[in-house]
């Protein structure tokens, strides 16, 4: 049993890594820079639900680390680790709460995500301006949330280890 979760959580990292690398690769269709769809989640939401706690925290930051090291900077490192350290601390508390769907962790993972990314900003540039920008980056953490979330809920309904 050991051997299956260590190879389910090797492969939760590397389908977190392809699915940045792709999303690396789709154009952005918005005019605000920085939204994304966030598809590496939905590995780190199975890895949630279907694995531990444990698994979805090493699943998300070794993708962070990993792809920032490969195909970022590290500004790039720093605004996805706050971005993840942070969702990744507020779906935990929220799962554990059983009070929330897949869904409604999913969205307050992308809207945590964006916080985080916010609170870097802020610290790196030093200037709270850039906060003005965190309305849209609510809104777009909302839908992306809704639509990865529905997403795996479907991956761990259907997928059973």
């Amino acid at each position: 049993m050991r051997n299956k979760k260590i190879a389910t959580s090797a492969l939760m990292i590397a389908l977190a890594m392809i699915l940045s690398f792709v999303e690396s690769q789709i154009p952005s269709f918005f005019p605000i820079p920085g939204i994304k769809l966030g598809l590496a989640n939905i590995a780190v939401i199975f890895a949630l639900y279907r694995l531990s706690i444990k698994d979805a925290i090493v699943v998300s930051l070794i993708r962070v680390v990993v792809v920032s090291t490969l195909f970022g900077t590290s500004l790039t490192l720093a605004y996805s680790l706050s971005g993840a350290v942070l969702s990744l601390l507020i779906m935990v508390l929220l799962k554990k709460s059983d009070r929330f769907s897949i869904v409604g962790v999913s969205v307050a993972g992308g809207i945590s995500h964006n916080i985080g990314q916010i609170i870097m900003a802020i610290i790196l540039m030093h200037n709270s301006v850039i906060s003005y920008y965190l309305p849209f980056l609510i809104i777009s953490g909302i839908v992306t949330g809704v639509v990865i979330g529905l997403v795996s809920a479907k991956i761990v309904e259907r997928v059973k280890i």
